[in-house]
């Protein structure tokens, strides 16, 4: 016989699907979005800027590394859920310290399997992303019409600023470089590094080692920092980290600081939404994408030297391009959408790029950039 539906997810425009829970029980509300990477799953679930989303794996493979602590992006898992086409399986890694399905059932967050996950990816691709409602109950027993009630009553993401709800609530200093055999995170070897302040909208431990590998001394400042505390570290350069949200909802607090920090002549580097930050900052404005980009295979166009990057990608929102004032250059776009993917500020040593070049999960094409970042800062103090 049929194995009874164990949990369930519930649309906004009503269409409901069935399948095997696992991970923690009960409900959670969010905004459903898919990706594409075919590694790293724990990565992505403890990426802060999955916050309030529920995430579909299109690669069917889930759980089948295990888990280990080194892999997390943060202390906790951030994503709401998971959905996946195949039910989790035994780890089999020899770095695995604990199976996905306990480890979820732990940190309290909700997976369904079973789910035909090309439909539902086309669904998206389709309609946009959608709010949903994700349950998990052993017993089987769901009020489908409440949680579409409830996926229907959900506000979303746009106008809301999640950046505080997962940034860290006090500075501290970063000094973990990057992952290297046979297992340990080394330390920067820079004998004189520079001093860099990250402001913390939501920023992955993997950016913070690679800025500390590649040289840099990070103090680490809650995203609500303003520029008198930013400058009050004698900065050399300021990173702005990725992070969830509505870019013009965190906007509200981040972008005088950017403003004050950008008539300073600093060198600054912005990763995802901290490059919508700087976007905001320099006039330029944002906008909702229909499902966003979240992969690890995504291909940018460097418009300036004409190289092609494959990029690790998570966004919803994303710059346009359109409104860039005049004296900030497009560097980078999108080849699945021409959206933008970078910027720079001519005469400044101040840029972004949408995507992550840390990676994790994804390639290193785009590690060079923390090395660019490096050198503006070797410049300015030469």
């Amino acid at each position: 016989m049929p194995q009874k539906p164990t949990a369930c997810l519930a649309l906004a425009d009503g269409t409901v699907f069935h399948g095997q829970g696992f991970g923690a029980v009960g409900e959670v509300v969010a905004e459903l979005v898919f990706n594409t990477a075919m590694t790293g799953y724990q990565e992505i679930m403890t990426d802060p800027s999955y916050a309030s989303q529920v995430v579909t794996f299109t690669f069917p493979h889930i759980g089948n590394t295990g888990v280990t602590e080194q892999d997390d992006e943060a202390p906790e898992p951030v994503a709401s859920g998971i959905v996946v086409k195949w039910d989790p399986t035994e780890p089999s890694n020899w770095r695995a310290s604990a199976d996905l399905v306990d480890w979820m059932t732990r940190r309290g967050r909700i997976g369904i399997g079973g789910v035909d996950t090309r439909r539902l990816t086309r669904a998206i691709r389709q309609q946009g992303s959608p709010h949903v409602v994700l349950a998990h109950d052993p017993q089987g027993n769901f009020d489908i019409a409440a949680m579409v009630a409830k996926a229907r009553d959900w506000q979303g993401i746009v106008g809301l600023d999640l950046a505080k709800e997962v940034s860290c609530r006090q500075s501290y200093r970063w000094d973990e470089g990057l992952w290297s055999w046979p297992g340990t995170f080394g330390q920067s070897e820079e004998k004189k590094p520079f001093r860099v302040v990250a402001v913390d909208y939501g920023a992955k431990r993997n950016i913070l080692r690679s800025l500390a590998q590649s040289g840099a001394e990070v103090t680490v400042l809650p995203a609500t920092a303003t520029a008198e505390e930013v400058l009050a570290h004698d900065p050399e350069g300021v990173f702005l980290s990725n992070g969830p949200g509505d870019p013009a909802a965190t906007g509200t607090y981040a972008v005088p600081m950017i403003r004050e920090l950008l008539d300073r002549d600093l060198p600054i580097f912005g990763i995802c939404l901290g490059h919508q930050m700087l976007a905001l900052a320099l006039g330029a404005s944002t906008i909702k994408m229909n499902h966003g980009h979240h992969g690890a295979n995504h291909p940018v166009k460097d418009v300036e030297t004409g190289k092609v990057e494959i990029t690790s990608m998570n966004h919803g929102f994303a710059v346009d391009a359109q409104t860039l004032p005049e004296g900030v250059i497009e560097t980078h776009v999108s080849l699945f959408d021409g959206s933008n993917c970078g910027l720079r500020v001519a005469e400044k040593p101040v840029f972004s790029v949408q995507y992550h070049p840390e990676a994790s999960p994804g390639p290193q094409d785009s590690t060079y950039l923390f090395e660019r970042f490096t050198e503006a800062m070797r410049a300015r103090r030469a």
